[in-house]
């Protein structure tokens, strides 16, 4: 005697469900469950998107780096630059800090 399956499948309309129940499912999954999802797709696209945007404007920063740098530097700039940042003074000299006031 066949099994209850076997007779429910031996039936194609049913067979015919099944199989398209089987590949929605699997559809459902590679849309949006699955690692290579569509959806994950487009997040990675919008990433990629993103990084490039951020790559150019750092290639744009160095371009304009190099060129400053192939412009030379005047030695007025590398005297503010040590005094401003780094808090260098000539010899014999007395820097007076000044602090800002503070108006409310």
């Amino acid at each position: 005697m066949p099994s209850p399956v076997s007779q429910l499948l031996a039936h194609p309309q049913l067979r015919r469900w099944l199989l398209l129940g089987g590949l929605a499912v699997g559809g459902v999954w590679f849309l949006f469950f699955d690692s290579h999802s569509l959806v994950q797709r487009g997040q990675y696209y919008a990433e990629a998107r993103q990084l490039q945007a951020e790559n150019a404007d750092l290639q744009a920063e160095i371009d304009r780096l190099e060129a400053q740098l192939d412009a030379g530097i005047s030695d007025a700039l590398v005297e503010a630059v040590a005094r401003e940042q780094y808090g260098m003074r000539r010899p014999d000299e007395t820097v007076y800090p000044v602090e800002a006031s503070s108006r409310d």
